[in-house]
């Protein structure tokens, strides 16, 4: 279901004014009307279905309904919350792939995106506080269309060695990482049984245009990361987060109906 994510909580009364961008999106993208609901989602993370009770002069009034919450919350209820959050490192590409990235990876309820430079990477690290505000921008029109309500979190570019003091953090709290590279000479096991260990989260790692370099591919397994390839075919790094992603939340999704093939 898509909804409009709220920077602000309602007034004591349950009411909300809502102007700006929030208004052209319900009023002029949505063509809501007065009488009309929507779904919304408070700060705190909290789904409330809010009716619109005025259109005027650029401002929206929508009032909580009480008698739509329970009812709301109960179609709300999402396998997403019962899965182990999903982390994306992602080296940066050149030009705009990154807004596709961010965009997709949002839409696909991932947890948290984690852009770095590596070796081969022919995108700048020293990204811009406009770019990263696009990028954010993207992020809430993204969980807005899609209805996500995984609160996506973006954090500032790193050096694979800013990324590796990361990683040993969640490394700590239990979490599996998986490095999208093909090593040869190296066993690889199966995203069923890298995903069957119960890890508190999982961290996707995606080169850049050019890949990982040698050096990249040992320090990453040097520091617990479990080399992956999904298939036969070279992908693109815009297309590899997206499918990488994708398998792996599917399969987590699935994971209560996997069965035990004895041979």
């Amino acid at each position: 279901m898509k909804h409009l994510i709220l920077t602000n909580d309602l007034d004591k009364d349950g009411i909300i004014r809502l102007e700006g961008k929030d208004y052209h999106y319900l009023v002029n993208v949505r063509r809501l009307a007065v009488g009309e609901c929507f779904s919304a989602l408070l700060p705190g993370g909290e789904e409330l279905l809010i009716k619109i009770v005025s259109i005027n002069n650029g401002t929206l009034t929508g009032k909580c309904e009480t008698s739509a919450l329970s009812s709301s919350s109960a179609l709300c209820g999402n396998n997403s919350d019962k899965i182990p959050p999903i982390i994306l490192f992602q080296a940066l590409p050149k030009g705009d792939k990154m807004d596709l990235i961010v965009r997709q990876a949002a839409e696909s309820g991932v947890a948290e995106i984690v852009p770095f430079t590596a070796e081969f990477s022919a995108g700048k690290g020293n990204v811009g506080e406009s770019k990263f505000l696009r990028w954010e921008k993207i992020i809430k029109e993204a969980r807005q269309q899609s209805g996500s309500r995984i609160s996506t979190a973006l954090r500032r570019p790193v050096s694979v060695s800013g990324l590796l003091e990361y990683w040993k953090k969640l490394k700590g709290e239990g979490a599996l990482a998986l490095l999208f590279h093909h090593e040869k000479g190296v066993e690889q096991n199966s995203l069923h049984g890298y995903l069957n260990n119960e890890p508190k989260n999982v961290v996707l790692a995606v080169g850049p245009e050019g890949g990982f370099s040698g050096k990249e591919v040992a320090l990453f397994m040097e520091n617990g990361f479990k080399p992956i390839t999904i298939g036969d075919t070279v992908l693109r790094t815009e297309t590899a987060a997206l499918y990488f992603t994708a398998a792996v939340r599917i399969l987590l999704l699935e994971k209560n109906t996997w069965e035990l093939k004895l041979i």
